[in-house]
């Protein structure tokens, strides 16, 4: 593999023109070094340096959160300045803040991965290479590498929507097939695999991702089963293992016989390169524009050009029928992490059966299922790659996933799509009162009496079902820009949460929003790096409480985080919550349904092998069956969140008694702002959502709505 590294340029690529088209990729290995007279910069990756033609200016603040840096960027159609909000280290990598602001992005979408489809087909007599976007700009520190393994299409535009999400957590390269090439499936997976050993010389205990998109999903796959000993994590959209079973297999002969004039149908017939083309189209269409404008702008991202000649097509085809035998045959030696994309509408593919197969048969395999969409996922309309690989727990930097050091907090996008989107509704219809207490004693509005800097251990009553922990989160991210790290159950992380249908749910915003699993090693962590961290001592108990237990504490008997909050001097705030009566009635519980056969053994089934946090504890703490309690929904009232005032501890505080006094302290804390919160929400006149709803529409829906006085 040729290591030379040039710009594309006059000469190797064809006219001007599309250089100026091409500037926003830069490319690594497999061509011969060219010159050229843009001024560019040149961004040090392992291999060697990647040349760009955007001049970019960057700041030499250690941390910037609101700031804009301007970007230049040279496209063909024109283009407006682009604004780039970094933060930046003294080594000029990026690290990771709160709420990173990526909604001024624009985001590609299929009508510019058509566009540049058009010149990146052209003939140009070059070899198999890989291009690194320029707009993925500079990763966090120690960022793993990502390499895109494209789709029949062979241009390497597959994550064109995708670029600047991934670019802030990986050093990506897209791997571009000519049109005209002929390598066989096997010299592909030989060219995959130079890079990927070549990059685990250098960084050994470095992950390296493959992300493959239906052929690219074999090639993916294939890499793995040849190096089992190289550290690799595989992200499979809708993978064409099962091509075999595809409607298109039967017919294939018949695709030869096509005459010239009837060939541009066949792309819109395979869905190959368009999927599901209204949801691809999407991608573009702004969500405020007027009914007319965005059929208008619909219209034209659904533009198809004739990006794979006949000729090629044909081979691609005879490609895939290699690649599926090819790896199929190898499964079994596949070792390494693998996430399946699989869609519910995949015209091509039984993508669906296929992804339920590779979960059986991988041994470190999960699967998320997108039912609503089709072959192309990575190109379709909200589809976000880089939110579903964070959200699954797949993104580390090492060779062990590490919940602390390995997490990237959400986008501010990210926090849209859950608190005003996803959840929108909820936050809307309990809006939550935050009481906080300073440290005089007085209690204000807000969450002024929170200390502004950690560690803090927020210590408090876990409502049914977990109900506050979404607008609790949420508060803080809005009021205080702090993110709280929830010690979770583990089971809520276990592979026994997995099947081969699994559907992006709420289990994976809680992850998204930071929380780890309820262990001593990550609490450790957590207050060690001067987290904000939120801790429930009833755990599954409380959560999952019983009928006429509302607000009822399930503390074990024994303190167990007093000393270890001391340890590192951290600050424990006390809170109560209350409101999970004014929106839904418990009508079938724990009790109830082991009354019944068919659901006792579900449960006993469902616990027969959970983790047991209070194994051996004493009293109903220990009784923790995880179970679905029925709730029936009621008219919403309002959730009411009381902090106490916040106790400071010494890290000298080692006598056992001393610290089972403040534990004892801290739950009657928690038990008396329980009596307080009962009592004064009676006198709250906006409790009901429809007196809400009254004051909203005569006040508008910006300002905060009145509660009682304090």
């Amino acid at each position: 593999m040729a290591t030379s590294i040039a710009l594309l340029a006059d000469g190797v690529y064809g006219p001007c023109s599309r250089r100026q088209v091409f500037s926003k990729f830069c490319v690594v290995g497999g061509i011969s070094e060219s010159t050229s007279s843009d001024k560019g910069r040149i961004r040090r990756l392992r291999t060697g340096a990647v040349v760009s033609s955007e001049p970019i200016g960057v700041t030499a603040e250690s941390v910037i959160k609101k700031e804009e840096i301007l970007v230049p960027k040279i496209v063909e159609r024109g283009s407006s300045d682009e604004k780039y909000s970094i933060v930046e280290t003294s080594a000029g990598s990026r690290e990771t803040t709160l709420l990173i602001d990526d909604t001024y992005y624009k985001t590609d979408s299929v009508k510019d991965y058509l566009d540049l489809s058009k010149d990146l087909v052209r003939p140009d007599g070059g070899p198999i290479r890989w291009f690194c976007p320029v707009e993925c700009g500079d990763p966090v520190k120690d960022a793993p590498l990502l390499l895109f393994l494209p789709g029949t299409d062979g241009t390497g535009l597959g994550l064109i929507t995708h670029h600047r999400a991934l670019g802030r957590m990986f050093e990506v390269r897209c791997m571009h097939i000519p049109i005209f090439d002929r390598t066989p499936f096997e010299g592909l997976v030989k060219f995959v695999e130079e890079m990927v050993q070549s990059e685990h010389k250098l960084c050994p205990n470095r992950p390296i991702y493959l992300v493959g998109d239906s052929f690219g999903g074999c090639l993916a796959l294939a890499v793995a089963a040849r190096n089992p000993t190289i550290d690799l994590v595989l992200i499979l959209s809708n993978p064409a293992t099962s091509f075999p079973k595809s409607p298109l297999w039967p017919f294939l002969p018949l695709l030869e016989s096509i005459p010239d004039q009837l060939h541009i149908a066949v792309p819109y017939l395979l869905s190959m390169v368009m999927g599901d083309p209204v949801k691809m189209a999407l991608v573009d269409v702004e969500d405020q524009l007027p009914l007319v404008d965005s059929i208008n702008q619909l219209s034209e991202n659904l533009v198809l050009a004739d990006i794979i000649p006949k000729e090629t097509l044909l081979w691609k085809l005879k490609l895939l029928k290699s690649a599926s035998s090819y790896t199929n045959s190898r499964l079994h030696a596949v070792k390494a992490d693998v996430l399946v994309l699989a869609s519910g509408k995949d015209n091509l593919l039984p993508s669906r059966d296929e992804a339920e197969r590779l979960w059986h048969i991988l041994s470190n395999c999960k699967v998320r299922y997108f039912k609503d969409n089709g072959h192309t996922l990575l190109m379709e309309d909200g589809i976000h790659l880089a939110t579903i690989i964070k959200s699954t727990s797949m993104y580390r930097r090492s060779r062990r996933f590490d919940y602390v050091m390995d997490y990237l907090p959400p986008t501010l996008s990210e926090f849209r799509k859950v608190y005003d989107g996803d959840y929108g509704w909820f936050q809307q219809a309990v809006s939550p009162v935050m009481l906080s207490t300073l440290k005089d004693g007085s209690i204000v509005r807000g969450l002024a009496g929170i200390p502004e800097e950690g560690p803090v251990l927020l210590v408090g009553y876990h409502m049914l079902m977990g109900l506050e922990m979404y607008p609790l989160v949420g508060e803080f991210l809005r009021q205080k820009n702090v993110l709280i790290r929830g010690l979770a159950h583990p089971m809520l992380f276990s592979r026994k949460m997995e099947n081969a249908r699994t559907e992006p749910s709420s289990v994976e915003n809680i992850k998204l929003f930071g929380a780890v699993p309820v262990t001593p090693t990550n609490f450790f962590r957590l207050l060690s790096t001067k987290s904000f961290v939120l801790l429930y001592p009833g755990g599954a108990r409380e959560a999952l409480h019983r009928k006429g237990e509302a607000y009822k504490l399930f503390w074990p008997a024994q303190s167990e985080f007093v000393r270890m909050a001391a340890r590192f001097g951290a600050t424990i705030v006390p809170f109560a919550a209350v409101g999970e009566d004014d929106v839904a009635e418990l009508v079938i519980d724990y009790n109830d349904q082991m009354s019944f056969p068919v659901t006792r053994q579900w449960i006993e089934e469902f616990n027969e092998n959970a983790i047991k946090l209070r194994a051996g504890a004493s009293g109903e703490v220990e009784n923790e069956a995880l179970h679905l309690p029925g709730l029936l929904p009621k008219v919403p009232g309002r959730f009411y969140y009381y902090f106490g005032k916040p106790i400071e501890t010494s890290t000298g505080l080692t006598d056992k008694e001393e610290a089972h006094s403040l534990y004892l302290h801290i739950k009657s804390d928690v038990e008396r702002m329980f009596e307080y919160l009962r009592k004064k929400r009676d006198e709250d006149p906006y409790r009901s959502i429809v007196q809400r709803s009254i004051f909203q529409a005569t006040w508008g829906s910006d300002g905060e709505i009145p509660t009682f006085e304090l």
